[in-house]
């Protein structure tokens, strides 16, 4: 969020824009200059011709990027997912067997024992899995997950015959076609699944825990077979399933406290399906219309298809109106990580719904926004009048304490989950969400902060021992991870109540803080991990570089910072050993935050390295010790940063682009401020800029490009805008207006996909 002054000197602009340059603003400046420059006469329209706008060109275009399957996946990390923000299947060989699974898992089915923690007492429970088991021995299978209907086709060959199968999952209901010719048949077996925490593969239960109770079955008057499970902390998860033709449809439902509405939700959502045409018309609608909202083609095929692979995983994965992904999605298998984590996966989870233009995928925001009453309970009862915070990992209703600040716990959780919510309000600039969830509640999570903060001998504020998520030493005294945290908590608190007109008490406060608040602890590496404490260590999370990203507070823009951001990063990857995936896409963030596209595609490219250790999957899935979806996903918001980016309020078109990618197209791209950019890039060479306004804020246009700038409105006159040096060009850009830029004459003004240059082989197992 911008300081007070920024935004004063912001609207001071606009004021100045829209009286003083009047009607002689330029249409046409150098792109470098800091003289306006006379308008040429006569206005010229303009539009967009945009190829992607007819089922017909998105058909052929997504059928590229489609995951193909020639071989039986045998793994969950190999094979076809499915989803709808809430229920989830995978499919599979079933392990050792000859038959097909289909898992069947949910993102609202949990426990509900709080006092067994978030790992076996509120963990997200198993509910059980389908098997198509054939005649025959399997021999082959000729499989299509196709994105653009969100479906699985193909068929399954065996000694008997063959079975032709399609698949989708839409409003709580999994629904299967399947067919039989030669001597094979269609045969269905649904087997419930122990209701018992999946991290049994790790660890014994803890003291005093108990097995929930054994399911039951039964089978309703009109054929429907349920299995209903009651839960000892109360609830109950209820699994209805039938068979009408060639069709299997299969619903789940959960209820909490109750102990019996799940049964009559499971079934609801079966007779709302009625059959699998009827579900699939309503299905393939609202994927169609999903896709629409946004574009993005870039020459690398292997990329490009990874990139909508994402989009179509993180749709299947969580909705706003749906529970916060947990660490493994909705498809539960055995793992350590049955929960949702606050100390960097749910944050990376969330970061490429914005520039996708996708805000209805936002779980995370609505789940702070539900659950205030929670995060104040989460910290000691001591500071509950004023203070809220969420541990380390939860159930989706962010239940998890939070430990007293000088005890060496995790504190900072919440404040950095809330710069997620915050991305969300400078996206939509949807004031509500500002007023209602994000400043209350950040409020309170700086609050907690401020009853600790205390001076030194130097006269500084110092933050007693907190632990830097992960680092395996002594938590130290004033970690980068918090000291990062509270310095924009608090200035973000700062420019909110001057945005919402609120006169809060704690304004001097905060002021205080920033500036009293002891320096970041540097040494000659770099970025230390808190006072003291050297990063000395290999360390999977950039926790202690989070001023640099992805909150912006120590950036390229300033030129005193840049040798230090420089020896941070490359010293966090020069210590090897303990690096994962999302080391490596966070590398790539940070350079092209500093303009380097090919350095930043080479350590994203480390992700895909099948000879790292933990790479990414043949599905586009990844694991570490079981399913961790955070990081495929932190993977396109590289490939964003490097398109696109907004933070410090300038928009920069095709900032770290690598040298090898000479088109890029981007439509409808969401930034900051809520603006749409649509942007063409040919043999290397930015060839027009349109932004559209969603909000009416002060428009900065970091361009790229060279020359005499033409600039122009959306029916042809010129647009009011001042140089302000640095290839950055103010623009009065009015609410739900548009605005053209290039330079020389003007260019055809067509989205369109690019060709591929770096073609690569399907993903799946083709």
């Amino acid at each position: 969020m911008t300081s007070q002054p920024e935004r004063r000197s912001q609207v001071a602009r606009r004021a100045v824009l829209g009286t003083a340059l009047g009607g002689a603003a330029a249409a046409a400046l150098p792109g470098t200059a800091h003289a306006e420059v006379p308008l040429r006469a006569g206005r010229r329209p303009w539009k967009l011709r945009n190829t992607m706008t007819t089922d017909g060109a998105w058909s052929k275009f997504l059928r590229g990027q489609d995951l193909l399957w020639t071989k039986l996946p045998t793994r969950w990390y190999q094979g076809p997912f499915l989803g709808d923000g809430l229920l989830g299947s995978m499919v599979y060989q079933e392990p050792g067997a000859n038959g097909i699974r289909f898992t069947v898992q949910h993102g609202r089915v949990q426990d509900h024992r709080p006092e067994f923690g978030s790992g076996w007492g509120t963990c997200r429970l198993p509910v059980g899995h389908l098997t198509l088991d054939p005649v025959g021995t399997i021999t082959a299978v000729d499989w299509r997950l196709s994105l653009w209907n969100a479906e699985l086709t193909g068929t399954v060959t065996t000694t008997a015959g063959t079975l032709t199968l399609a698949a989708l999952i839409h409003d709580e209901v999994l629904a299967v076609r399947a067919t039989a010719d030669g001597g094979e048949r269609v045969a269905w077996t649904f087997h419930p699944e122990e209701a018992i925490s999946p991290r049994k593969i790790s660890e014994a239960p803890p003291t005093g825990y108990t097995g929930n109770p054994p399911w039951t079955t039964h089978t309703t008057a009109d054929g429907t077979e349920q299995v209903l499970q009651p839960l000892t902390g109360g609830g109950q998860t209820a699994t209805a399933h039938r068979r009408t033709g060639d069709d299997l449809l299969l619903g789940v439902g959960h209820s909490f406290p109750s102990d019996t509405a799940a049964e009559a939700d499971s079934l609801r959502n079966l007779r709302r399906a009625t059959s699998y045409g009827t579900l699939k018309r309503r299905h393939t609608r609202w994927w169609h219309a999903f896709y629409r909202k946004s574009f993005v083609s870039l020459p690398d095929q292997r990329l490009q298809s990874f990139h909508w692979i994402q989009l179509y995983k993180v749709a299947s994965a969580s909705r706003a109106d749906g529970p916060v992904m947990a660490t493994c999605g909705p498809w539960l298998e055995p793992t350590p990580w049955p929960a949702v984590w606050w100390n960097l996966n749910i944050q990376l989870e969330y970061w490429l719904i914005h520039g996708f233009n996708h805000p209805e995928l936002d779980a995370l925001a609505t789940t702070v926004r539900q659950n205030q009453e929670q995060l104040i309970a989460n910290v000691p009862a001591a500071y509950r009048a004023d203070s809220s915070g969420v541990g380390r990992s939860s159930d989706m209703f962010a239940t998890r304490n939070v430990p007293v600040i000088g005890t060496g716990g995790e504190a900072g959780n919440l404040t950095w989950a809330l710069h997620n919510v915050w991305l969300s309000y400078r996206h939509s600039m949807d004031r509500n969400l500002l007023r209602d969830t994000i400043y209350p509640v950040l409020r309170r999570a700086i609050t907690y902060y401020l009853h600790f903060l205390a001076p030194g001998s130097d006269g500084k504020l110092h933050l007693p021992s907190t632990l830097s998520p992960e680092y395996p030493v002594v938590p130290p005294q004033d970690t980068n991870y918090d000291l990062a945290l509270i310095r924009w908590g608090c200035q973000t608190l700062i420019d909110s109540a001057e945005l919402l007109d609120i006169d809060d008490e704690l304004i001097p406060r905060w002021r205080e803080v920033l500036a009293r608040l002891t320096p970041y602890p540097v040494d000659a590496n770099g970025f230390m991990i808190g006072a003291d404490t050297p990063y000395a260590q290999s360390h999977r999370h950039y926790s202690h570089l989070l001023m640099v990203y992805p909150l912006y507070l120590v950036n390229w823009d300033q030129p005193g910072s840049r040798e230090l951001i420089t020896k941070s990063v490359e010293h966090w990857h020069a210590i090897t050993g303990a690096h994962r995936g999302y080391s490596y896409t966070g590398a790539a963030s940070i350079y092209a935050m500093t303009g380097d596209g090919d350095t930043a595609i080479g350590y994203l490219r480390k992700f895909f390295d099948t000879s790292t250790r933990y790479p990414c999957q043949a599905n586009t899935h990844y694991t570490e010790a079981g399913p961790v979806i955070e990081t495929p996903l932190s993977a396109s918001q590289s490939l964003h940063d490097m398109f696109c980016q907004s933070w410090g309020g300038v928009i920069r078109v095709f900032p770290a682009v690598p040298g090898a990618w000479a088109d890029l197209t981007l439509h409808d791209f969401r930034t900051q401020g809520a603006f749409l950019v649509s942007a063409v890039r040919e043999a290397g060479t930015t060839r027009f800029i349109r932004i559209r306004s969603l909000a009416g804020e002060p428009l900065k246009l970091r361009h790229g490009l060279t020359g005499r700038l033409t600039v122009l409105l959306d029916d042809g006159t010129p647009a009011r805008t001042h140089d302000l040096g640095d290839g950055t060009l103010a623009i009065d850009l009015p609410k739900g207006r548009e605005v053209l830029v290039h330079s020389g004459s003007r260019p055809d003004l067509v989205i369109a996909p690019v060709a591929v240059s770096e073609p690569g082989p399907a993903w799946g197992l083709p």
